[in-house]
């Protein structure tokens, strides 16, 4: 059953490890990947100190769709190989930006945002299904901590879907 606390993120290697297992409890047993997108987002924006945006975007043919998320309005579309998420998702690796201002082709749907972490949601038969987006008002506000953690979520997500959560 799931319990949601707040969960101390002064130790980052225990908070990714017990968020990992309140998204175990709230995912289990659900594969809708928009339901589950929906309360992943919300426990995320209300566990990740220091973000405003927290959300997912669907891979549709060659465009990144706007999914469920936390923050303000968002862009809708976003092309495959373009800004932060679009290249994550052309790449299939996890993009981590200290300065969205410096990153070439940065795609500005907030301007508060100033850095961001984006992984890549790739289902166990290789096809992309979308994106993680998660952005701070903080130049360098992911570490490569924060980064593991992230993907072990979206593990947990792409384990969700598949029915294996």
């Amino acid at each position: 059953m799931f319990n949601a606390h707040r969960i101390d993120y002064s130790d980052k290697r225990a908070f990714w490890a017990e968020l990992s297992d309140q998204a175990r409890a709230l995912l289990a047993g659900e594969s809708d990947p928009v339901a589950n997108a929906a309360n992943l987002s919300a426990l995320l924006f209300s566990q990740l100190p220091d973000t405003n945006w927290v959300g997912f975007y669907f891979a549709h043919d060659d465009v990144l769709v706007v999914g469920p998320f936390q923050g303000l309005p968002a862009c809708v579309r976003i092309p495959l190989g373009k800004g932060v998420c679009g290249t994550a998702a052309a790449t299939r690796s996890t993009q981590v930006v200290a300065d969205v201002n410096a990153f070439a082709g940065h795609i500005p749907c907030d301007a508060a945002s100033r850095s961001e972490i984006v992984v890549p949601l790739v289902d166990g038969h290789g096809r992309l299904l979308g994106v993680l987006d998660v952005d701070s008002p903080s130049p360098g506000r992911f570490d490569d901590a924060d980064r593991e953690g992230l993907e072990t979520v979206t593990g947990i997500y792409l384990a969700a879907l598949a029915g294996d959560a």
